[in-house]
């Protein structure tokens, strides 16, 4: 059936505020769930940019695109699967790839100097016990005092803390200094004095309570891994073209209205009780339901009018401004010597970048041969001073940085500069509460979701794309009404 030949206000209009991977999501679920369904509905994106994706951006540069250049995330945590399931259905299994195997995949940069993340780290918890033992990155005291996990009783009541409360009092405030504030807080450029374990690292408190240590917990994990080889084993999967092909495929696969460079003023209800979404061009659409993946401080903007109180709670998750700079060298610039995939580095290092990657390292055919790129991030809650710099000065910066860390000499071939601003949500101690009063408040019809509710990476919003497709498909009876027979008739978007 033909566009032309029905009157597309006769199907529930969905309107999706937000162009990134989890609205892209939630309009790929809702159009197979409905097709699946023999339901018919009308979908719009909304997206202010230019180009679908948010965060997530793929840049292919040099004389014939051989440099793939990540300006966001670069991969996806392999244990959390929605993204790779994702993946596979728009036909990219194919193009699925792990990290590339080395022996020590991370450094850790200690006084100055660069040392590998000692063997069987799981996270920052230690299961061997010869490498930690001999690894120069925690002095002799800092190790017994961890070893104290083994016999330290573990917490009972299910009250939320920060990461550094939980760290320091499991394993001490050395190993929290020296590996878990570079390493877990800036997975979420996040300051672990505020982050909240119970929001970002579940899985600790869980080992906590079931084995009463860390480290009893963390060993009997690594006995039941499965050992593997390629994807399989890796923790970290990308996609061979960079991670855009996902946004690629996902915008030749969904048939929703895409609006683009369009703002969205506000939402308001409608007299018959659905909504309006109104344009800044005065554009007004209405909405059987809208679904809103934007920042919440944009939400809290777009909701104002319609339910204060929500508003007021969406302002409460704050957000950090970040910036990545990478550099195209060749091989033989970088003259340190450095373990694995990069390095990251604790606060009281005093650097001006927060943690380095070379990219051409972690996955194969980032780079041609003899060159390596190499991916510095700045900003955050540790130094946002760095995001007043123009690129220029950033670039410069970048630069003097890894000349100390990395040995890195001479002129790059090319830089690359990502500015992404108030685009980090903050999981501060109680985030899950906040989330909790956040989802009671919303009004019949408005869907949230995104990274600042139900996790940052992009599996998770995947997760909740698909979530809250299934939440518009199942929860009126109005769509129910729309429900036909023919499994014929194509669904009409």
């Amino acid at each position: 059936m033909y566009e032309s030949q029905i009157d597309l206000q006769a199907y529930p209009q969905i309107v999706i505020i937000g162009g990134g991977i989890t609205g892209l999501s939630a309009a790929y679920y809702l159009e197979q769930a409905a097709r699946a369904a023999g339901q018919r509905l009308n979908c719009t994106i909304i997206e202010r940019d230019m180009r679908l994706g948010g965060k997530i951006r793929t840049d292919r540069l040099g004389d014939s695109g051989e440099f793939v250049i990540e300006g966001g995330p670069d991969s996806f945590v392999a244990q959390k699967p929605w993204a790779a399931e994702l993946a596979r259905e728009l036909g990219l299994g194919g193009e699925i790839t792990g990290s590339q195997p080395v022996r020590q995949a991370t450094s850790v940069l200690s006084h100055g100097r660069t040392y590998p993340l000692p063997e069987g780290t799981m996270l920052v918890v230690p299961t061997k016990f010869w490498p930690f033992v001999t690894s120069p990155l925690i002095s002799p005291l800092g190790k017994l005092r961890m070893v104290l996990d083994l016999v330290i009783p573990a917490r009972r009541d299910t009250q939320d803390e920060s990461l550094a409360d939980f760290i320091r009092r499991r394993l001490g405030r050395e190993l929290l200094d020296r590996l878990a504030e570079p390493l877990m807080a800036g997975i979420h450029s996040a300051e672990c004095e505020r982050q909240s374990v119970l929001a970002t690292f579940p899985r600790f408190r869980a080992i906590e309570a079931s084995h009463g240590s860390l480290i009893r917990g963390m060993v009997a994990a690594r006995r039941k891994a499965p050992v593997g080889q390629g994807v399989a084993s890796s923790p970290f999967i990308t996609l061979r073209g960079g991670i855009s092909s996902l946004v690629d495929a996902l915008e030749r696969q969904i048939t929703a209205h895409v609006l683009r460079g369009q703002t969205v003023q506000a939402i308001n209800r409608a007299l018959d009780g659905a909504y309006q979404v109104l344009l800044e061009d005065g554009t007004r659409l209405a909405a059987d339901a809208v679904i809103v993946t934007t920042p919440t401080y944009t939400a809290a903007d777009l909701l104002e009018q319609l339910h204060p109180l929500l508003a007021q709670r969406l302002r409460e998750i704050r957000y950090v401004s970040t910036a990545t700079v990478t550099l195209a060298v060749r091989e033989d610039q970088i003259r340190g010597n450095v373990a694995g995939y990069g390095v990251i580095i604790p606060h009281s290092e005093r650097r001006r970048i927060n943690a380095c990657t070379i990219s051409s390292r972690k996955f194969a055919g980032r780079a041609p041969a003899g060159y390596a790129l190499v991916r510095a991030f700045v900003g955050g809650s540790r130094t946002p001073e760095a995001l007043a710099l123009d690129d220029a000065a950033l670039v410069s910066l970048v630069r003097s940085e890894l000349g100390d860390i990395l040995g890195l000499v001479g002129e790059p071939y090319f830089t690359r500069v990502y500015r992404w601003e108030r685009a980090n949500p903050q999981y501060d101690v109680g985030h899950l509460d906040r989330v909790a009063m956040i989802d009671d408040l919303q009004p019949e019809g408005i869907y949230l979701a995104g990274a600042a509710y139900g996790g940052v990476g992009i599996p998770d919003c995947v997760r909740q794309g698909r979530e809250v497709a299934e939440k518009v498909l199942a929860r009126t009876a109005y769509l129910r009404q729309y429900m036909v027979p023919n499994s014929d008739l194509e669904l009409v978007v």
